[in-house]
């Protein structure tokens, strides 16, 4: 008994990372919104000010 519940736990995990990695994959291509692409030049800059004053 406890070898099919080990295997049912196995397989379980599998398809939780399959769904997982299918939703991740979604996210990944979607576009970044315009307003974290704003933020990020602006975080970018920051670091390249603080880089100039060292």
């Amino acid at each position: 008994m406890t070898s099919k519940k080990a295997k049912d736990a196995e397989r379980i995990a599998n398809l939780i990372d399959d769904n997982l990695k299918l939703v991740y994959s979604d996210l990944v291509q979607d576009e970044l919104p315009d307003r974290f692409k704003d933020l990020l030049d602006v975080l970018k800059a920051q670091d390249a000010a603080q880089e100039d004053k060292k």
